[in-house]
C-alpha cells in the first residue's frame, strides 16, 4: 500500500513539473498548489476556492496535502492544462477580458464558471449574451450629488456607436449619451463598496467623468463589461481597418496604472499641502476630494521624456507650504513643477513607478492632439 502511494506521488510530481501546468490555468498564477481531479487542470489557491463552488463541475484537491489514487493522477497526466484549454478556451472572442490573479473576484469568477460551467468558449460561433451589438438593463447608479445608488436604465448600442442611461424607466430622453470610443470601464468593488462594482468614465468636454455602478449579479455586470469591449472593439474595426486585431484589442478598456491619496500644494507652492485622491489613467492625472467624485477637481496631462517631462524624489529645496506626509516626489513639466507628498515610503516609490512607466513611453500623435485639447491644470 505504501508502495503505491510513493509511485502515485512520484508520477503526480513529474505532471505537476510540466511546463504547461506551472502557471495556474485559470489567473496564470505561478506555481498552483491545486488540481481539480474532474477537469484536469492545475489551478491556485484563490481560483480552487471558485471551483468549490461549482462542485458539481469542479472536484478540486490539494497537490500537497490531499491523497491522489492512481486513476486521478492519470486522469491528471491524460489532461493537464494545455489539453484542457484547448478544449474550453477554444473560441474566446478576441475582444474578451480574460482575467489575471491581480483582477477581482467577480471578473476570477465569472471567467471560470464561463469556460467550465457556461462552456461558452468550447464552440465556434455559439451565442454569447455580450456578442449581440446592443444590451439594455438595469444597473444601480450612484447620485452624482447625493451618493445614493438608484436603479437607472442602460442601453449599448454597437448601431449607434454609444452608451446612454434613462433617469426612468420609460423615459424618451437620455440623461447620458456619450460614444462608445471615449468610454473606459474598471472594476473597482473596494472604492465603490459592492463586490459587482464598476466605474464607467468617460470625456466630457475634455474632461473626465466618471459613473458609478454595481449589479447584483456578477454574471451581469461582467456581461455589460464585455459587451462593452466588444461594441468599442467592432466601432475600432471600422475606425481603424488596417489596424491589427491585437492592435485594437490593446485600446479597449483599460485599468488605471496608480490610484490613491497623496497631498498636494498650488501652483505658487506656497500653499498649505491637502489631501486628495488621484488617478493616474495613462497620461491624465486626475485628483479628487473624494474617491467617488463625478468629475476631478483638476487634471493634468502628463507627456513624454522626450518632451521635458520627468519626475523627481522628493521636494525642492526650500518648499514652503506646510505638510504632514514626508514622502514627497515632483513631476517636472515644461510649463510648472507640480508638488506631492505620500505617506509612505512604500506610496512614494510606487507613484514614482507609475509616473516613469508613463513618461518613458514615447507619445503617439492622438496624445499629442489630446495634449493639445487639454487646457485643463491643477487649481489651488
Amino acid at each position: 500500500m505504501a508502495g503505491g502511494n510513493e509511485r502515485s506521488m512520484k508520477a503526480l510530481k513529474e505532471v505537476w513539473r510540466r511546463a504547461e501546468n506551472s502557471l495556474c490555468a485559470d489567473c496564470g498564477k505561478p506555481d498552483p498548489e491545486w488540481a481539480s481531479s474532474t477537469l484536469g487542470v492545475f489551478i491556485c489557491l484563490s481560483c480552487s476556492g471558485i471551483h468549490r463552488n461549482i462542485p458539481s463541475i469542479s472536484k478540486v484537491k490539494s497537490l500537497k496535502m490531499d491523497h491522489w489514487d492512481d486513476a486521478q493522477v492519470q486522469f491528471l497526466a491524460k489532461h493537464g492544462n494545455a489539453v484542457t484549454k484547448a478544449t474550453y478556451e477554444a473560441h474566446i472572442p478576441i475582444y474578451y477580458y480574460q482575467p489575471t490573479y491581480n483582477d477581482c473576484q467577480v471578473l476570477r469568477e465569472q471567467w471560470i464558471r464561463a469556460k467550465y460551467e457556461r462552456k461558452e468558449f468550447t464552440e465556434p460561433g455559439k451565442h454569447l449574451p455580450y456578442s449581440d451589438g446592443v444590451k439594455e438593463g438595469i444597473l444601480w447608479k450612484r447620485g452624482r450629488d447625493n451618493g445614493q445608488f438608484l436603479p437607472r436604465k442602460f442601453l449599448l448600442s454597437e448601431r449607434e456607436g454609444c452608451l446612454k442611461y434613462f433617469t426612468k424607466q420609460d423615459a424618451k430622453e437620455p440623461k447620458m449619451n456619450v460614444k462608445i470610443d471615449v468610454i473606459n470601464a474598471t472594476f473597482q468593488p473596494v472604492k465603490i463598496g459592492n463586490p459587482n462594482g464598476l466605474q464607467i468614465t468617460y470625456l466630457k468636454d475634455n474632461k473626465t467623468r466618471n459613473i458609478f455602478v454595481y449589479h447584483e449579479s456578477g454574471k451581469e455586470v461582467v456581461d455589460w463589461f464585455n459587451a462593452i469591449r466588444s461594441v468599442q472593439f467592432h466601432y475600432l474595426k471600422v475606425a481603424f481597418p488596417i489596424a491589427s486585431d491585437n492592435e485594437i484589442k490593446n485600446r479597449l478598456t483599460r485599468k488605471f496604472l496608480k490610484e490613491g491619496y497623496m497631498e498636494k500644494t498650488g501652483p505658487k507652492q506656497r500653499e498649505a499641502f491637502k489631501k486628495r485622491w488621484f488617478t493616474l489613467d495613462h497620461r491624465r492625472l486626475m485628483y479628487f476630494k473624494d474617491p467617488l467624485d463625478a468629475f476631478a477637481k483638476g487634471e493634468v496631462f502628463v507627456g513624454s521624456r522626450d518632451n521635458g517631462y520627468s519626475v523627481q524624489k522628493g521636494l525642492p529645496p526650500g518648499t514652503q507650504g506646510n505638510f504632514s506626509w514626508h514622502y514627497g516626489l515632483t513631476i517636472v513639466t515644461p510649463d510648472r513643477e507640480y508638488l506631492f507628498t505620500c505617506e509612505t515610503e512604500t506610496d512614494q516609490l510606487d507613484w514614482i513607478a507609475a509616473f516613469t512607466s508613463v513618461i518613458n513611453q514615447a507619445m503617439t500623435p492622438q496624445e499629442y492632439a489630446s495634449k493639445c485639447l487639454d487646457a485643463v491644470s491643477f487649481p489651488s
